[in-house]
């Protein structure tokens, strides 16, 4: 035994008897973030973000980053940022992208044909693909 654990040992069991030998769970660094910050943070996010103010039409990491720093004062990493919105409840969530020109009338219509399609097989079954026979039966 290395004779600076056994010091270490002697030491915790001094100052807090048998309980003081079981292993402790160090504290770690503490919240840069007040409470009352992350509760206006979650709220700055729920509420979206104003163009005309701040610029941007969506949060994203890196525009929180700055606003928090301007705000408060404390600088993030974006990474840290995302822990923070994880921290919070927030999931990352994205948009399907949609092509500028979608007419959502054809969209409707195609729709209407493929419904006959999947109502006319029975629960289950699989489509036929004859025509995707790898081998000729």
């Amino acid at each position: 035994m290395d004779r600076q654990t056994l010091r270490d040992w002697v030491i915790r069991y001094n100052e807090g008897g048998l309980a003081g030998l079981s292993d402790r769970v160090p504290p770690g660094p503490a919240f840069r973030l007040t409470s009352e910050q992350m509760a206006e943070l979650a709220s700055m996010v729920e509420a979206g973000p104003d163009p005309a103010v701040n610029q941007v039409v969506r949060w994203r990491r890196v525009d929180l980053r700055r606003v928090i720093a301007a705000r408060w004062g404390v600088k993030f990493h974006e990474r840290s940022v995302g822990k923070l919105l994880h921290r919070l409840g927030f999931a990352t969530l994205s948009v399907r992208p949609k092509h500028p020109q979608t007419d959502p009338a054809a969209q409707a219509e195609w729709e209407k044909k493929l419904q006959p399609l999947g109502a006319s097989r029975p629960a289950g079954e699989r489509p036929r693909q004859v025509d995707r026979d790898l081998v000729p039966r």
